[in-house]
């Protein structure tokens, strides 16, 4: 630490540092005047000047005058007693390690009282504001003064900071040279101060403040003055120095004890997750010992963004809104880490209101998002939601208590797929088989509870945003409560189950899994007949007919074949026969026309009577002009005859031509 010289031998280490700290007092103040006037210019007082005997006051006078040299003599070695055991007691003070406010109130009562000055006060520089502030006051019979301020360039603290060197003032009002405060200019008049001298407190950063005596009166200071007043300021910059260091030490403890605290809580929650998981455990009891743990709410987010688990203690949050979420949950997927989602208030989003924000949601709650990962495959969503925001341990605890359930997630996914494998090999042998029934199918059926000659409907589920076989993990708990069968087939999810109605049956699934994907299903039920030899016919015709819907514009309802009769011809193999013939004797010419010309006259008539026979719709529809629109349906007459588009004839012909493009789409 560079300190100024008078104070060079004060920072030592051992028992004997009071006597250390007061032989640098003796250092200073057991020398000539002349002496100790050097030694003040050699640390850059050059405002101090010499001054004559008359000059230092009436205090260093005894009471016989010039002559009475001896008693003289006697009266300044009492002083300078005085003066050490005074900076004594404050190396005491700074040795004990006390508060360092009670140390520099000590500094300051014993400059006082030495001194003899009217006021005396300290005062040090504060970050916070680039100010000024008293520290410690002695002598000051204002309140006003007490809690005084000044910015760091203005009156005799100004020049001190600027120079590095005591200065001294015998009129502090009426000097026209030093930049002036109003504030501190009338804290000083209301205490009536004029003389003032001040020394600067050092460290070795440079100059941090000043330790300041000040008369009511106007004065000189004497040189031993400005020594003794700057030996207790070099005790008073030790003090803060000292106080600092042991502050910053106290507080680097502190948060090495947090630290140490929060690895071991840390390490608890993992080896308690630890277990969950060997005791068999899954997500509902990791979510409940997190809660336990971090309390708040936490939850459990599947694959599509749906809450799978939901624990939430007594310091419970609402929920996440589902866009932020998402959100989130793609930034935590994209980086591998948590994210914080900040409240709403305190992002500056506004308020959600509205059906968005969700049931009970608070915008005051925090949220740390962790994505489940394995690899670049995302398996969900760990989400903590805290009134507060979560600290930097709570998201290590999230990210690893996400990596539990990660591994837990996929120890699932295994018995899963598994358990699908099973099944999909199962549903298989069903639709394949034949009437009788192998026994080992029989058996393996009865192992699962399932009786293959009570499953009575085949019903297949088709949804453009969902592969075929997660849509077969949907119908599968549909179909247990049916006491059936699902998984995939070919491309296609569908369950055998025991109904009465299929109508019923198509509609109530149709519903469950429109309100879970949020997305257009199309789900199909074919009866199994009685006489039939097994499954597979009636898959077909369920799977037939789903394409015949989809072709006529029907993509998000629940029925059954029986209620499309009327396209059986196209949907039902077994009646491909009939299809055939009701087409060629209404189309034949036309198609064989076609197919020699390479035209498209039977869509032209379908697409004709689509549009109502309106022939400018009809051209628009096919992107034609008017003109040749009326050649092809001239050459049309010319094929069919000219009373095809009359009635009884022209229902045949929308018909069978309807019924020809619906069988080119399903095949």
């Amino acid at each position: 630490m560079l300190l100024p010289p008078t104070v060079e031998r004060v920072v030592t280490v051992g028992d004997s540092g009071e006597d250390h700290l007061c032989e640098a007092a003796v250092a200073v103040l057991d020398t000539p005047c002349c002496t100790a006037e050097s030694r003040l210019r050699e640390r850059g007082a050059v405002t101090v000047p010499s001054v004559t005997s008359e000059q230092s006051g009436d205090r260093d006078r005894t009471a016989g005058g010039a002559g009475a040299g001896h008693s003289g003599e006697g009266h300044s070695r009492v002083r300078r007693e005085r003066e050490l055991a005074s900076l004594y007691a404050t190396a005491r003070a700074i040795t004990a390690l006390d508060e360092v406010d009670t140390v520099l109130a000590s500094i300051v009562q014993h400059a006082h009282e030495l001194l003899g000055a009217d006021v005396t006060y300290l005062s040090v520089y504060d970050e916070t504001d680039g100010h000024l502030r008293l520290r410690g006051v002695e002598g000051a019979v204002s309140a006003t003064f007490a809690h005084a301020h000044v910015p760091p360039d203005i009156g005799v603290a100004g020049r001190i900071l600027a120079t590095g060197a005591p200065f001294w003032v015998s009129d502090y009002l009426g000097d026209a040279t030093l930049k002036r405060d109003p504030g501190f200019d009338a804290a000083a008049a209301g205490e009536g101060l004029a003389a003032m001298l001040g020394v600067p407190l050092r460290d070795k950063a440079g100059v941090f403040g000043a330790l300041f005596v000040a008369e009511r009166f106007s004065r000189s200071f004497a040189v031993e003055e400005v020594a003794l007043l700057s030996a207790f300021a070099d005790h008073a910059a030790i003090a803060i120095v000292n106080a600092r260091l042991y502050d910053e030490s106290r507080r680097a403890l502190a948060e090495v004890r947090q630290a140490y605290e929060t690895m071991e809580r840390s390490s608890q929650v993992h080896e308690a997750l630890t277990r969950v998981v060997l005791h068999g455990g899954g997500a509902a009891e990791v979510a409940a010992l997190l809660v336990e743990e971090l309390g708040g709410r936490v939850t459990v987010v599947d694959r599509q963004g749906e809450p799978t688990v939901v624990r939430q203690g007594q310091r419970g949050a609402a929920p996440l809104e589902s866009d932020r979420m998402r959100r989130a949950i793609l930034d935590s997927r994209a980086n591998g880490r948590s994210v914080i989602v900040e409240p709403e208030a305190a992002s500056g989003a506004g308020q959600v209101t509205g059906p968005e924000a969700g049931p009970g949601f608070e915008p005051s709650t925090w949220h740390c998002v962790t994505a489940l990962l394995a690899g670049d495959s995302s398996l969900g969503a760990l989400v903590l939601s805290q009134s507060a925001e979560p600290a930097t341990s709570t998201r290590q605890t999230l990210e690893r208590a996400a990596q539990i359930l990660a591994l837990l997630t996929l120890k699932q996914d295994a018995v899963v797929e598994a358990e699908e494998r099973v099944r999909g090999e199962l549903v298989a042998e069903f639709i394949l088989a034949s009437r009788p029934y192998p026994d080992e199918l029989l058996a393996r059926a009865e192992a699962r509870g399932l009786d293959p000659l009570r499953l009575s409907v085949v019903l297949v589920a088709e949804c453009p945003s969902i592969r075929a076989a997660e849509l077969g993990r949907r119908l599968d708990p549909l179909a247990r409560e049916r006491g059936g069968i699902a998984g995939d087939f070919e491309g296609s999810a569908l369950m055998l189950v025991s109904a009465d109605d299929a109508d019923a049956v198509a509609r109530e699934v149709h519903a469950t899994l429109q309100a879970a994907l949020r997305s257009p299903v199309l789900v199909v039920a074919a009866p199994v007949a009685e006489a039939a030899v097994g499954f597979r016919e009636s898959l077909t015709v369920a799977q037939r007919c789903g394409r015949v819907l989809r072709a006529l514009g029907v993509e998000d309802r629940g029925t059954s074949t029986t209620r499309w009769g009327m396209y059986s011809l196209v949907f039902d193999p077994h009646r491909s026969g009939e299809l055939q013939d009701f087409i060629s004797d209404r189309l034949g010419p036309l198609i064989e026309y076609d197919a020699r010309r390479r035209t498209d006259l039977v869509a032209t008539v379908d697409r004709y009577f689509d549009c109502g026979r309106v022939l400018t719709r009809t051209a628009e529809e096919l992107h034609v002009h008017m003109n040749t629109l009326v050649k092809r349906l001239d050459r049309v007459d010319a094929i069919l005859g000219g009373q095809w588009r009359e009635q009884p004839r022209a229902l045949e012909i929308e018909v069978a031509a309807r019924l020809h493009r619906l069988a080119r789409e399903v095949v």
